[in-house]
């Protein structure tokens, strides 16, 4: 049976055409593209025609002479993850993977998140935006502290600044850090402890957690080399915590899913000081669109709950059809 959205029936059976768009120009490129070459080769699998598509600055000629069915969001970064793609394929009328217009405006800004999230009773780091001329001049917060970017994923230019950093006091303008890179960061209180992080998929029956992974870091946190670098990073699966905190993890991550408007999936990460219980919980950011590479969380969480990871690809591209409607010309039937 099909599911109804639109007024449009999407069959479980039926094929596709489907264009992944993948790479651009953001810091993520090459886990984009690793990304976009997983699915594109999933989608093949599960019987569908695929174009993949590097984005360049002619992606809206390219994609209106492909003419898809439906386009795969495999992009990072922006302009793929801050509403700019969803808004061309809006003004298109092609429907897409993860979330809409809105929810991408929302979502990577860390500061408007906190704004949307915190008042449903989500916790969240306290902190505040800094330029990087206040801080050559004083801490903005008590050491140590968190700087990150305010619209980056995959914690891209995430600077730990503890006693010990070897970047002055007050931070030097000749240090490496990200303050060099960005007008603006935001500062948050940083928290000890563990790393853990929840999917979310949606469903003919709404969204669901997919279960609760802890990061395990030999050395520094998890950022962009951690995070898609083989070896740098145990992934363990379920998590072992208690299950109070399992539960709130995915309360939390269906919540902010719901909070922000979400589609298809999401991942929702956090940290967790283990000495203070519940209350030592705090969500870091919901990202809405997660990797998909072999060392990816959404993909290993999915196999976790039985569902392989051309499965999973291909539930996501059922899942926008359902959402937008499907698109009645240029299909692929297998």
């Amino acid at each position: 049976m099909g599911n109804q959205a639109g007024g449009a029936t999407v069959s479980s059976a039926k094929t596709y055409h489907v264009a992944v768009l993948m790479g651009g120009w953001a810091n993520e490129r090459e886990v984009s593209l690793m990304s976009g070459a997983g699915i594109a080769d999933a989608l093949q699998m599960k019987g569908h025609r695929v174009t993949q598509i590097d984005m360049g600055r002619d992606v809206a000629q390219r994609l209106a002479e492909a003419a898809p069915d439906v386009v795969f969001n495999a992009l990072h970064g922006v302009p793929g993850e801050d509403g700019s793609v969803q808004g061309m394929l809006d003004l298109m009328g092609i429907p897409y993977t993860h979330s809409g217009l809105a929810t991408s405006v929302i979502a990577i800004d860390k500061q408007l998140t906190k704004q949307a999230l915190v008042p449903h009773g989500i916790p969240m780091p306290g902190g505040r935006i800094v330029s990087c001329g206040e801080l050559y001049e004083r801490d903005p917060l008590p050491r140590p502290y968190v700087l990150k970017p305010v619209n980056e994923g995959s914690s891209v230019g995430v600077a730990i600044i503890t006693e010990e950093s070897n970047v002055g006091n007050p931070i030097a303008r000749s240090a490496e850090g990200p303050w060099q890179e960005f007008d603006e960061l935001l500062a948050e209180p940083f928290i000890k402890g563990r790393e853990l992080t929840t999917a979310v998929i949606d469903g003919p029956d709404g969204p669901r957690a997919l279960g609760v992974t802890e990061l395990i870091i030999e050395h520094g946190f998890y950022d962009y080399e951690h995070k898609y670098t083989e070896g740098r990073t145990q992934h363990v699966c379920p998590a072992q915590v208690p299950s109070e905190i399992a539960a709130l993890c995915e309360q939390y991550a269906v919540k902010a899913h719901e909070v922000l408007g979400c589609h298809g999936t999401s991942r929702t990460d956090y940290r967790w000081d283990d000495e203070q219980g519940e209350n030592g919980l705090f969500v870091l950011e919901t990202n809405t669109q997660p990797g998909m590479t072999p060392l990816s969380l959404v993909p290993e969480q999915a196999k976790h709950a039985g569902i392989d990871y051309a499965e999973l690809v291909d539930m996501l591209v059922r899942e926008a059809l359902r959402v937008h409607g499907s698109k009645p010309a240029g299909g692929a039937d297998g």
